[in-house]
């Protein structure tokens, strides 16, 4: 245990850090893992691999994501902006070059490989991005005359025009709806609201008009008709799951889908374990978001609260999409469920929103100073 006398970096992070934040991303990490168990197996042996081939993965990438959450939990807000600032740049550059030599899969060009492994550089550009627009909206909202809005914007219109490029849609709906949130929490003028809103949908219409894949996914699902073997498949499992399950291990959607352990894990999770174990899973995502949010209500500073707000919303909205595909409320969109798929740059790129989190939760003392002045204020107490 670390006590309380002791002023070194550890003991400083460890009485200072939001534990029920870290105990929240370090359980959602052991439930993917024990439902890696369960998706996986079945997804190895179809493709001639070892049974547990992509757990012991799956394990792999652990390690590292959980190095990455804790390393950054130590940063300051600032060293927060400056890393985020770093990794914005290099995920830009790298999503620019997987345009032109990266891996085509199912038509889309989202991978580039480095040392022999493949990595998605949008993944990592995700949080990065929410910190950076943070810090613009913040600095405008400190000094109206620096720009900070509109180089927000800029910078939006580059993110959402090489993710329309790979193509990736979902990605690129993901990051507006955080980027619109964060803006609106930075004050956005109604006429604003108004013409982005009518850009979005101008966008959602251009999309239907222009892919056909995109097209096709909206098409089937409004209509019922044509290959919705996944979904349906998906969708039943839930329902056969009922209240309790039918046991670790005797669920049959992991036999039948190939993205049972990715898109579709929360399928195999309700097949297995039943809807109680799904909704306990939705409360946790439900509680981190409001405690983010609630986290965000009290912080004084504009960075920290833009920052932590759009962080928890990126979790959120992204989990809220995973789900609506399983349950058949939204279109088919290959979108992973946070720290619960199977995957390495959507596990690591999470640690580093979750450590991005941590970092600007914690109770430093310029802060606990701001909350004692606060709560004097709403009491009614003279200052000292």
């Amino acid at each position: 245990m670390v006590s309380r006398v002791e002023r070194g970096p550890v003991a400083e992070w460890f009485w200072t850090i939001d534990r029920l934040f870290l105990v929240t991303f370090v359980l959602l990490m052991g439930i993917g893992f024990m439902l890696s168990f369960a998706a996986s197996p079945a997804v190895a042996e179809r493709l001639g691999l070892d049974s547990f081939h992509f757990v012991k993965r799956h394990a792999a990438f652990m390690l590292p994501a959980l190095g990455v959450m804790f390393g950054l939990s130590f940063l300051s807000p600032r060293q927060v902006r400056r890393t985020a600032i770093v990794i914005l740049a290099v995920s830009l550059l790298m999503m620019v070059l997987a345009l032109f030599f990266g891996i085509e899969v199912k038509g889309a060009r989202r991978w580039v490989t480095l040392a022999g492994i493949s990595i998605q550089p949008s993944e990592f550009m995700k949080p990065a991005f929410v910190v950076v627009c943070a810090w613009l909206f913040a600095e405008h909202a400190r000094q109206p005359e620096i720009p900070g809005n509109f180089f927000a914007i800029i910078l939006f219109g580059m993110v959402a025009a090489l993710l329309i490029a790979q193509p990736d849609l979902g990605q690129t709906i993901l990051t507006s709806v955080v980027w619109g949130g964060m803006f609106f929490m930075a004050g956005m003028p109604w006429l604003w609201i108004m013409v982005l809103g009518g850009l979005g949908g101008v966008g959602l219409v251009g999309a239907y008009l222009t892919l056909p894949h995109v097209a096709g996914r909206i098409d089937r699902f409004l209509t019922g008709e044509g290959d919705t073997f996944q979904v349906d498949t998906a969708r039943e499992a839930i329902i056969r799951g009922d209240w309790f399950g039918q046991g670790p291990g005797e669920g049959m959607v992991k036999r039948i889908i190939p993205d049972s352990h990715t898109d579709f894990i929360f399928s195999v999770a309700a097949e297995e374990f039943g809807i109680v174990f799904c909704i306990v899973l939705v409360s946790i995502f439900a509680f981190l978001v409001l405690r983010g949010l609630n986290h965000a209500f009290k912080e004084r500073n504009d960075f920290n609260r833009f920052a932590v707000a759009g962080l928890v919303l990126q979790i959120g909205v992204q989990s809220l999409i995973n789900i609506g595909v399983n349950l058949e409320l939204l279109p088919a969109k290959g979108m992973t469920l946070p720290l619960i798929s199977y995957g390495g740059s959507s596990m690591i790129a999470i640690c580093v929103t979750a450590g991005f989190i941590l970092a600007l939760t914690r109770r430093r003392p310029e802060k606990r100073a701001q909350e004692r002045s606060l709560f004097r204020s709403v009491r009614g107490v003279p200052a000292e």
